[in-house]
């Protein structure tokens, strides 16, 4: 792209890393979409459970998928302990984005089990995003 030989090689790490994250964070948060949405609207479970059972699976997932693929040699050669303790803390942190989505749309507004699924798609992995890059994978 020639748009990316003007940008200095920190703007250019950046844009390189928004789209890796943009197709990483999308599959993962659509795993955790799908999961949530065939157990709470398929399955009979209570939305909250099927957002729970989501965002364990998404967590396994989005640890390795961003650790070999989207920050792959960023950052410093900190503990995967360290890194993945950091991880865990963001990613209690985009549980807890998610449920208040499910609770503010499907509990509180009383709207079909899918409408949480847009907030999840763009505003939680936007917040997270900003926090993976600033603190887990620093």
């Amino acid at each position: 792209m020639k748009i990316l030989t003007h940008l200095s090689p920190e703007r250019r790490a950046l844009f390189c890393q928004l789209v890796r994250y943009g197709f990483t964070g999308l599959f993962v948060t659509a795993c955790q979409a799908a999961i949530y949405w065939l157990l709470a609207a398929l399955a009979g479970l209570h939305p909250q459970v099927a957002n729970g059972i989501g965002y364990l699976a998404a967590v396994a997932i989005g640890y390795v998928a961003h650790s070999l693929f989207t920050f792959r040699g960023h950052g410093g050669d900190d503990s995967h302990a360290a890194r993945g303790a950091r991880f865990v803390l963001v990613s209690l942190l985009s549980y807890a984005l998610n449920a208040f989505w499910v609770w503010l749309c499907v509990t509180h507004m009383q709207w079909p089990e899918w409408s949480p699924i847009p907030a999840m798609l763009f505003v939680t992995p936007a917040a997270v995003f900003v926090l993976n890059r600033q603190w887990v994978f620093r």
